[in-house]
């Protein structure tokens, strides 16, 4: 029913992936902040078409030890974003698995 009445827009920008856990709502930027599987998607609220997305994937050391942990290197490998926090009025806090080794940064979106 909301498909047939063109209200929906389908977001597709991870081909193979349905790793959307995280997601911060900031409306004093009017964006919305998705954590996925090695990315952070940041889309506009007023125009929800317009997003820009970050790239943070795992390291190439921290894959393999992953995969020679016996770990599927496709599904558990990689960098999944678990943490999105407002900091400050200029950054974010995010966390991610980072292939069973977590790791935090501060993401500047001034």
């Amino acid at each position: 029913e909301m498909l047939e009445s063109n209200n929906v827009i389908s977001f597709h920008g991870l081909a193979n992936s349905s790793s959307y856990h995280t997601f911060l709502l900031d409306e004093e930027r009017g964006r919305l902040y998705v954590g996925a599987k090695d990315h952070i998607f940041s889309f506009n609220l007023v125009n929800i078409k317009e997003y820009q997305k970050i790239v943070w994937p795992v390291s190439h050391s921290r894959r393999d030890e992953c995969k020679w942990a016996g770990k599927d290197i496709v599904r558990e490998c990689a960098n999944f974003i678990k943490v999105l926090k407002a900091y400050n009025q200029t950054h974010l806090y995010a966390c991610g698995t980072g292939a069973f080794h977590p790791v935090c940064t501060y993401i500047e979106v001034g």
